[in-house]
């Protein structure tokens, strides 16, 4: 990638393409955004050192966006600095995945419970679309939007609560559990288990059916970090 070299492998620079110019607008949250997701994805790997000057010339930015986005990036755990020497992502946080996968489960608890004793069920309308797109891109094998999708899948319950900005007060530090789950997420049986699992959810809420709705969001949210063990072994440079 264009940012600075891999440190996990050998040393060398890789390249990466063009990014598009940052628009009018708030620049520096559109380069967090930008470098968040680079580094969710793991397109910028943990351990991954980064060139601010290298950052501002890809982008086509000053220095001080690229300062700020990189205090908000540190701030959620994703990159630390090093003062007078350099900065990388961070590997994966196993305690840190573990707090915020407590917090997220507190909060879906909630917010489903609440879905499944509203009178309204069409509350649950976009998520069960959403739903269908998924499993569309499941039969594409497209990772990238299946990922997407599930995102906005809790997102629309979240939204049909009426509480959709906890969902991003989560998101923000979520980059620990959520590069676990992109490790798991080619994982064989993996994506059909969250599309089962969202389905019995849904259902859950439809029927009113608490426990049976509590059961599957305990499952649901917890599959990852079973299996913690396995993809550490498998991905050991990353943590």
């Amino acid at each position: 990638m264009g940012i600075l070299p891999e440190t996990a492998s050998g040393g060398q620079t890789a390249k990466a393409p063009s990014r598009q110019r940052i628009k009018r607008g708030s620049a520096s949250v559109q380069l967090h955004d930008s470098l968040r997701e680079r580094i969710v994805s793991l397109e910028l790997k943990p351990g991954q050192y980064l060139s601010r000057n290298e950052i501002a010339l890809e982008y086509g930015v000053s220095q001080t966006p690229v300062r700020d986005a990189l205090i908000k990036l540190e701030e959620e755990g994703l990159i630390v600095t090093y003062p007078q020497s350099k900065t990388e992502v961070t590997r994966i946080d196993v305690d840190h995945a573990l707090e915020t996968h407590f917090l997220r489960l507190s909060v879906e608890l909630e917010v489903t419970r609440r879905l499944a004793k509203a009178q309204d069920k069409s509350l649950i309308a976009k998520a069960r679309s959403i739903l269908a797109m998924q499993e569309a891109a499941r039969d594409a094998g497209d990772l990238e939007a299946f990922s997407k999708l599930d995102r906005d899948f809790h997102m629309s319950l979240y939204e049909a609560a009426g509480v959709g900005n906890l969902h991003h007060v989560i998101s923000d530090r979520s980059g620990h559990i959520d590069r676990l789950r992109k490790l798991h997420l080619p994982d064989p049986g993996k994506r059909m288990q969250i599309l089962q699992l969202h389905a019995q959810i849904l259902d859950g809420i439809q029927a009113s059916d608490l426990a049976a709705t509590e059961a599957a969001v305990r499952e649901h949210l917890t599959g990852t970090l079973a299996k913690v063990a396995d993809i550490r072994a498998r991905h050991a440079d990353f943590f």
